[in-house]
């Protein structure tokens, strides 16, 4: 169980952008609707066709957003850092969740009922317009990432992948090794291409010098060239 005093800290700091615009009564109330809930490795946040219940807050850890396609092909749609909000598209939309969520290391996350939100939304325009926010800038990188993934090549797509990595989680203190250990499976889903593509074209890269691999750590050595293969690749 946690305490009055650490969650309150944790709802004030952690969840940040969502809390400048709610007013005290409605501070009030998510306060005492507020949860938090431990996640492990690998663990499932929530599933395809599951009835949309929370609004998730990522506090700890890393999340991936995914869905199976043909022939239990997995694609990862959106990677997840602190702090960013989650599975609440479906219960706008009055549908079943059409992706699955997990975690890719033990995580940290809050809960909201969507009824509560909802409640609050109705009488706050300024959280209205934040998920209106959320959700447009979603739609324009989910647009982009469709066209990158259907009309650039495997090494394109792999080299964007390695930077959407670089950017959404940073480095290490060496400044060039990815902060998240991603599995060869992993990031053929991100890249959407078949694990053993991933394979041969991670080994080119290291190949011509652009990475260094150390089982599931990948140091990027050379960012301009990795950067000028995702653009033209």
């Amino acid at each position: 169980m946690i305490k009055k005093s650490t969650l309150e800290h944790i709802i004030s700091h952690d969840m940040s952008p969502l809390w400048q615009v709610l007013s005290p009564e409605d501070k009030r109330l998510i306060s005492d609707n507020f949860v938090v809930h431990q996640y492990k490795k690998n663990q499932i946040i929530y599933a395809e066709h599951e009835e949309p219940e929370y609004l998730w807050i990522l506090l700890k850890g890393k999340v991936k957003m995914y869905k199976s396609g043909i022939g239990e092909r997995v694609q990862i749609l959106r990677l997840y850092r602190p702090v960013q909000y989650f599975g609440y598209r479906a219960y706008f939309a009055h549908e079943p969740y059409v992706s699955s969520a997990s975690a890719f290391e033990p995580s940290s996350l809050g809960l909201i009922p969507m009824r509560i939100v909802e409640e609050v939304i109705r009488r706050n325009n300024d959280l209205a317009m934040f998920f209106i926010h959320e959700l447009s800038r979603n739609l324009g990188g989910s647009d982009t990432k469709i066209v990158n993934l259907t009309q650039k090549h495997i090494r394109g797509r792999l080299a964007e992948a390695l930077l959407l990595l670089a950017d959404n989680y940073g480095l290490e203190d060496d400044e060039a090794t990815l902060k998240i250990y991603m599995s060869r499976e992993d990031l053929a889903n991100l890249s959407n291409m078949t694990t053993s593509n991933a394979i041969r074209t991670l080994t080119s890269f290291v190949s011509e010098k652009l990475l260094l691999v150390d089982g599931r750590r990948i140091k990027i050595i050379n960012e301009p060239m990795l950067r000028k293969i995702s653009k033209f690749g």
